[in-house]
């Protein structure tokens, strides 16, 4: 959702280290109306939508403006508590706080408290960051234990999901490791430092059924291919982007 600038700026003062993620995820309209574009292309009203790496929840306000109840995991203390502040009162909203992957237990969160959005799971993404360009001044200065679930327990406990989407900084083929059965739809984030994480993604979830794949790039919400394309095209597509492409959502349709 949109929130009045009064209503960002009540956040900001309570969770400082969260101020720009606030503004920028909560302050834009057209941004939003993008968002609901595309999702509404995935998803009616009434359907199931996964959450898996909620940040402060933008997805959530796309899904719930569109009628769909969401399941939204969040590791990060901070974010879950604006995630419970902003969707309190929304009972469409079931938010558990923890990280999702490739088996039940308890992992290591690499946080970055200057920039929250990239705390990450994945040691290797920290790595994978350090001295490439565009991530500079990025540091993981602590580490929290959280716990983990999977994608199967949490279809088990919750429902077969009309769409999952995973946002989870290098960490998407370890959630997608907890997944064994095919679901109409999901996203997940890559990066043009660990292209090699999202071919394993595309192939892990071409493993599953006889999915067709799409891209956005960057916060575009808008979808590159007219149409989705083979795994193998999609493979191609991301290792042939310019390293100043940064980022994108692939998403995948049985």
């Amino acid at each position: 959702m949109t929130l009045p600038a009064d209503r960002i700026a009540a956040l900001g003062a309570q969770w400082p280290r969260l101020t720009r993620s606030f503004e920028v995820y909560y302050g834009d309209q057209p941004r939003d109306d993008a968002m609901d574009a595309l999702y509404g292309r995935i998803l009616k009203s009434g359907a199931l939508a996964f959450d898996i790496g909620s940040h402060v929840g933008d997805r959530i306000g796309s899904f719930r403006r569109l009628g769909v109840r969401v399941v939204a995991l969040e590791p990060q203390p901070d974010c879950a508590g604006a995630i419970r502040a902003v969707y309190a009162e929304d009972a469409g909203v079931t938010l558990l706080e923890g990280a999702c992957g490739p088996k039940a237990g308890t992992l290591t969160l690499h946080v970055n408290s200057a920039n929250p959005t990239v705390t990450t799971a994945s040691s290797d993404f920290v790595k994978a960051a350090d001295g490439a360009a565009g991530w500079e001044g990025q540091v993981w200065d602590r580490a929290i234990e959280v716990p983990v679930t999977t994608l199967d327990a949490l279809i088990a406990r919750h429902g077969m999901p009309d769409f999952i989407k995973i946002d989870v900084e290098g960490f998407e083929a370890d959630v997608l490791a907890g997944l064994t059965k095919p679901v109409r739809a999901l996203s997940f984030e890559f990066t043009t430092i660990q292209r090699d994480v999202a071919a394993k993604c595309i192939a892990m979830i071409a493993a599953l059924g006889p999915y067709r794949f799409n891209v956005a790039l960057g916060e575009s919400q808008h979808m590159h291919f007219s149409d989705p394309v083979p795994a193998g095209d999609m493979a191609a597509h991301i290792a042939s982007l310019p390293h100043d492409a940064n980022s994108g959502d692939v998403y995948a349709f049985l």
